[in-house]
Parts: C-alpha cells; sequence; structure tokens
C-alpha cells in the first residue's frame, strides 16, 4: 500500500503571516499551486491558504437582514458572520485570511487516509507533518493522488 511519503511534494512552498495578498496570489499562480502552507517563524505550520480564500476577497457582500420595530432593530442574520466577512473582504496580508484550523497527514498514513480527509473536508491540499513539534516534511495535493493512479 501507498503511502503519503510515496507521492508528497518534499520541495514545498510556503507564506508567512505577513505575505501580502497580491504576493499570496502572484505565488499562486506563478508554481500553478491551489493552496500552500503558512508557517511561523519556526517554520511550523500553523494553517493553510488557498485560492478560494483570495476568491472570497472578490465575492459580493451580503448585507444582513433587519426589522426595526418600534425603535428596535432586530438582525435577521448574524452580525457576527457579516462583520468576519466585512473584515476579511478588506484584508491586506495572509494573516487576515488564512485557515488556523487545518487538517495534516504524517509520512506514513495510507493515501486512501489522505484522499478521505481531502474528500470528506473538501480540501485542495494537506500539509504534510512529522514529530511533536509539527514540521512541514512536505504537501499532498489532489494532483498528486490522481498521479498514484498512473503509477498503481
Amino acid at each position: 500500500m501507498l503511502r503519503v511519503s510515496d507521492i508528497m511534494t518534499k520541495d514545498v512552498i510556503t507564506v508567512t503571516r505577513d505575505t501580502g495578498i497580491k504576493e499570496l496570489a502572484k505565488i499562486l499562480t506563478d508554481n500553478r499551486i491551489s493552496g500552500t502552507p503558512v508557517v511561523d517563524d519556526d517554520g511550523r505550520v500553523i494553517g493553510i491558504v488557498s485560492e478560494s480564500d483570495l476568491v472570497m476577497l472578490q465575492k459580493n457582500l451580503h448585507i444582513p437582514t433587519v426589522v426595526a420595530i418600534f425603535d428596535a432593530v432586530v438582525y435577521l442574520d448574524s452580525l457576527k458572520h457579516f462583520e468576519d466577512e466585512l473584515k476579511k473582504m478588506g484584508s491586506t496580508t495572509v494573516n487576515e485570511i488564512y485557515n488556523k484550523n487545518y487538517v495534516a497527514v504524517t509520512p506514513d498514513s495510507l493515501i486512501s487516509e489522505a484522499a478521505t480527509i481531502m474528500d470528506e473536508k473538501k480540501l485542495g491540499t494537506i500539509p504534510v507533518i512529522q514529530g511533536a513539534d509539527g514540521k512541514l516534511v512536505g504537501i499532498i495535493g489532489k494532483v498528486d493522488i490522481v498521479r498514484s493512479l498512473i503509477n498503481a
């Protein structure tokens, strides 16, 4: 059975929280990748950022529906969700848009495990980490799993 270490990309392109939005867009397009890990100053994975995070910056903003009853205003939609979307749409760095709740696999994980995670969580890429300190050793994407079918 093939393991993640057999198909992962070892030379990983990463960004930091301080990477600008335009720089991120250039990195993703120039390297033809759909996402990349966000690392801290010690090179540990702290999240992931993807094309979807950039696309979100360009979408239409949904203004919450309100109802005025006497002198009170009642929001029918989540005001917190609106505030979060508004803040993200004005983002200038990766820090404001990256997903801190990322999923990772280890080099010893089976490809089937990585594929299941990608399918169930609708992910395009998954960082591959090793050890208790979460050292980044690779990345696996949908294209890697598809490519593994050729060599099977």
